[in-house]
């Protein structure tokens, strides 16, 4: 099983570099979303703070949710899907390997480059880490939510509509937390509830979606 889902996670990356432009939409969607608020709200100092938690976690959110239609479409259009229904390896563990994979392309660029977006706002340092942090726990919670959307809307005609209203009410819980950890710590009360809450969200998440999401492939591909 490890081997079955070390060779999804390289393939998926693999195929994602070959793919840099997508990749490179998701990320420059993420720091246009983020700078544009800064210009549009005006140079307040006080208020450039308080906004920005939530301002970088909307655009985090929205960034993630540009690529999850491309999460199974490629394979399910190639036929690649249909052989990894009929494999030897547990479906549960070969969508896990590809979540991890759609996290790392399109997760992790986020959580390196969102302390960075944060200089515009005028954050002070101490909070850039519970920022971090907090997308850190987050984001593989939007990948493997999203992946449930993208699974059971898979083939289906305007499916990208269909995702959102699927996901975004599903994400509405990891939004609140993972801003409100960085809201309570620049408050001086600490952000460490929030940020226990999120990490048992991931643990859920980790548990629980991964076959979740098997079973909506199943019902997608009859």
């Amino acid at each position: 099983m490890l081997a079955a889902a070390r060779c999804i996670v390289y393939r998926d990356l693999l195929l994602a570099m070959r793919r840099r432009s997508d990749v490179a939409t998701a990320l420059l969607f993420f720091v246009i979303v983020a700078s544009l608020f800064p210009l549009g709200v005006g140079a307040e100092p006080n208020l450039l703070r308080s906004i920005a938690p939530g301002v970088i976690w909307v655009a985090a959110l929205l960034s993630s949710m540009l690529s999850l239609g491309r999460l199974f479409a490629s394979d399910h259009a190639d036929g690649t899907l249909e052989q990894i229904l009929l494999g030897a390896a547990p479906l549960g563990v070969v969508v896990a390997a590809k979540a991890l994979a759609h996290w790392l392309v399109s997760g992790m660029p986020l959580v390196l480059i969102a302390p960075v977006l944060a200089l515009q706002y005028d954050l002070p340092g101490s909070l850039y880490g519970v920022l971090a942090l907090s997308l850190l726990l987050g984001t593989p919670v939007l990948s493997l939510v999203g992946a449930i959307g993208a699974a059971l809307t898979l083939g289906l005609r305007g499916g990208g509509v269909l995702l959102s209203l699927l996901v975004l009410p599903l994400y509405v819980p990891v939004l609140i937390m993972g801003a409100g950890s960085v809201e309570l710590a620049a408050a001086g009360q600490g952000g460490q509830g929030q940020l226990l809450l999120l990490a048992a969200m991931l643990v859920v998440a980790a548990a629980f979606a991964p076959w979740a999401i098997a079973a909506a492939l199943r019902i997608s591909s009859e």
